[in-house]
């Protein structure tokens, strides 16, 4: 019971971290730069699958409950933002991340996690990382397009749209996973070390 409590009080601090990375954001056109993508992949990373993806579905049911979590806000109409597709992208991202990573083990506590992680190859945490951007990127570009053109009404280029909402954001991205990686290189070891 007392390792089930951990794991939900383990997705509730990532949810938390997504709402913090939410308004750690550079307003640009279109789509604004955020922290979000980065906790939400340290949710997979950390949690696994099951509830690294957890942590996210409550990101985004808190926020259409009508919390001010979203970068803009909160609450139902937020599905006719251009922007809400990448947020529907959270949740796949983390689990699609926890899968490649750990496979399909369900249940992993910090200990646990950490040395696991301290067993993936560096290429295997990029390929992760690299994933779960897609998994955000690719709803988030195709619910941009339909969006503006479709219900605001507003003729923008399809290329214009992968252009400001997708590659535009590939070298911060890069850096994240980076990032990301170093930091769970640095994770695993202090379990390592607190192993021996």
């Amino acid at each position: 019971m007392n390792n089930r409590v951990t794991l939900i009080v383990a997705s509730a601090l990532f949810t938390t971290l997504t709402v913090i990375g939410a308004y750690i954001r550079i307003p640009l056109p279109y789509v604004p730069l955020s922290m979000q993508t980065f906790f939400v992949l340290l949710a997979g990373y950390f949690l696994g699958y099951f509830y690294g993806s957890l942590s996210q579905i409550l990101y985004v049911l808190l926020g259409l409950a009508g919390m001010p979590v979203f970068a803009e806000g909160g609450g139902l109409a937020y599905v006719f933002k251009p922007t809400f597709g990448y947020l529907l992208g959270f949740p796949l991202a983390a689990f699609v991340v926890g899968l490649t990573v750990h496979g399909r083990k369900k249940f992993l506590y910090p200990q646990e996690s950490g040395m696991r992680l301290a067993q993936v190859r560096a290429r295997s945490i990029y390929l992760a990382g690299i994933l779960g951007m897609l998994c955000i990127f690719i709803p988030g570009v195709l619910y941009l397009y339909a969006i503006s053109h479709f219900v605001l009404r507003i003729p923008v280029e399809f290329s214009k749209i992968v252009f400001t909402g997708f590659l535009v954001f590939i070298p911060g991205d890069i850096l994240k996973i980076t990032a990301i990686f170093f930091l769970l290189r640095a994770f695993s070891a202090r379990y390592a070390l607190s192993e021996n």
